[in-house]
């Protein structure tokens, strides 16, 4: 099951671009904008990690761990809400990780010791920042990295974001990459254009699938440079990652 993060960011495009780019890394995201919705929606959704902004319209996020009970497990409860049953105030709050303009060291200091897991200042990396989430959810979950997948001589490492061929890395972005690993975990399956569409984009593109035709061609200019070719289309049907024959 996919880890639920919240996003708490009242700037509408750094909001709706960390929204994205999260559910692409494989998460389940719901974002708001002010602290009194952040104490709602964890109240009511249980998210495994928020992703909290420090200045917001209503009352700064120092503020709104404050009133999550300060026991994220920066504050050494080491309890995060990976249990989704049952009570949130019986299971703790969830562990956050702040992401915010604000680089003092007082500020940092101040974000920790009010109970948050980790303090990232903007202008930030996306995959960092992606690793960095994934740090703290085995921490506080105990959940382990997903394992590596390998086909042929292409291997993803779901964890580190990172693929090659023969050895060679390969530089994709972060879609080609989750549509790579949604192909490598249904090897040798062919997948609908609509089943890739709701795996990797979740977005309904009013019937239009032709994205994903072409992030395949993106993909194969990568992935298949060299034999065998892995990445095979089914006229009439979708497209399957096959293993090469020996």
């Amino acid at each position: 099951m996919a880890e639920r993060l919240l996003v708490v960011e009242d700037d509408t495009t750094l909001r709706e671009l960390l929204s994205a780019s999260l559910r692409l890394a494989g998460f389940e995201v719901r974002a708001v904008t002010t602290g009194a919705e952040a104490l709602e929606a964890v109240l009511h959704d249980r998210p495994d990690l928020v992703v909290l902004d420090v200045m917001l319209p209503d009352f700064d996020g120092f503020e709104v761990v404050r009133r999550l009970g300060g026991s994220g497990s920066g504050s050494g409860s080491g309890s995060g809400s990976g249990s989704r049953g049952g009570a949130p105030a019986a299971a703790g709050p969830p562990p956050v990780l702040f992401l915010t303009a604000r680089d003092a060291a007082e500020d940092r200091i101040s974000g920790l010791s009010a109970g948050g897991d980790d303090y990232v200042t903007k202008p930030f990396n996306l995959e960092e920042l992606i690793l960095r989430i994934r740090a703290i959810l085995r921490r506080t979950t105990g959940r382990q990295p997903d394992a590596h997948l390998s086909v042929g001589d292409l291997t993803l490492d779901p964890e580190g974001h990172h693929v090659t061929r023969g050895g060679r890395p390969l530089l994709l972005s972060p879609t080609e990459f989750s549509l790579l690993r949604v192909l490598m975990e249904h090897v040798g399956q062919v997948l609908t254009r609509r089943q890739l569409l709701e795996a990797v984009w979740h977005y309904d593109f009013g019937g239009d699938d032709s994205i994903v035709a072409s992030y395949i061609s993106y993909l194969r200019r990568k992935v298949d440079t060299c034999e065998p070719k892995l990445i095979h289309t089914v006229r009439g049907t979708g497209y399957v990652l096959r293993r090469p024959s020996r």
